[in-house]
């Protein structure tokens, strides 16, 4: 006899959404209000790391908000107008190539985001980071979520707010060097990425001269970077 097909959703195709429920419970323990932050940017070879610090309107959550990596370039561009028009308040930060020169892309990153959320208007008692690392130095409660942008919705949010901004600074360097595309691979390592390197060289200050291959004098080829997904 034919085994009956099981009607319950296989563990691999469930997708985790973000939700508000981290945050409902901050709220019910007191500590209100609470801030998403998270970055942009960590993987490429120039541009800066751009973090943002957002907190949700409790009342008023755009429906949508997920990890800016699971949303195409037009579902980022929407919610980035939505979640600026609904936000208790956000607050963006960004570390130039140069700042990551000088110390590493993990402390410029969450230096970022200590920035984003000390630059919110209205000072939250608790920061949900994105990842394994609190960012040293705020002045609140911190908390470290790994995979926070397909759990907090506050998370997602910041997540999309530094993409959509990290794009767009993207963009304009695009049409300040047009041999290197920028606006196309937003800084990634891309073979377009570094065919341009080799003919015409580093960008100075826009480049990160501490990753390879200008490190290692380009004799290293830089893999893809699965963050390019969504950059369509």
């Amino acid at each position: 006899m034919a085994r009956a097909r099981s009607d319950s959703p296989l563990l691999f195709e469930m997708v985790e959404k973000p939700d508000f429920s981290i945050e409902a419970k901050a709220m019910a323990d007191g500590l209100w209000p609470v801030a998403g932050m998270d970055e942009a940017g960590r993987g490429p070879l120039a541009g800066p790391v751009v973090a943002a610090a957002v907190v949700l309107n409790p009342a008023n959550i755009p429906e949508g908000l997920d990890d800016s990596k699971r949303l195409t370039h037009l579902q980022r561009e929407a919610l980035f107008l939505k979640i600026l028009g609904s936000a208790l308040s956000v607050s963006m930060a960004s570390i130039s190539a140069e700042g990551i020169d000088n110390s590493n892309i993990l402390k410029a990153s969450l230096e970022a985001m200590r920035r984003a959320a000390a630059g919110l208007s209205l000072q939250p008692k608790l920061a949900l980071a994105d990842g394994r690392d609190v960012p040293p130095g705020l002045t609140c409660e911190g908390r470290a979520l790994i995979k926070g942008d397909q759990r907090s919705q506050s998370i997602a949010a910041a997540s999309i707010v530094a993409k959509v901004m990290r794009d767009r600074m993207m963009c304009g360097c695009g049409g300040h060097h047009e041999h290197y595309g920028f606006e196309v691979h937003m800084g990634y390592a891309t073979v377009r990425h570094r065919t341009a390197i080799e003919a015409h060289g580093p960008v100075a200050r826009l480049h990160r001269a501490s990753f390879a291959p200008f490190r290692l004098g380009g004799a290293e080829v830089v893999e893809e970077e699965e963050s390019l997904i969504g950059l369509e």
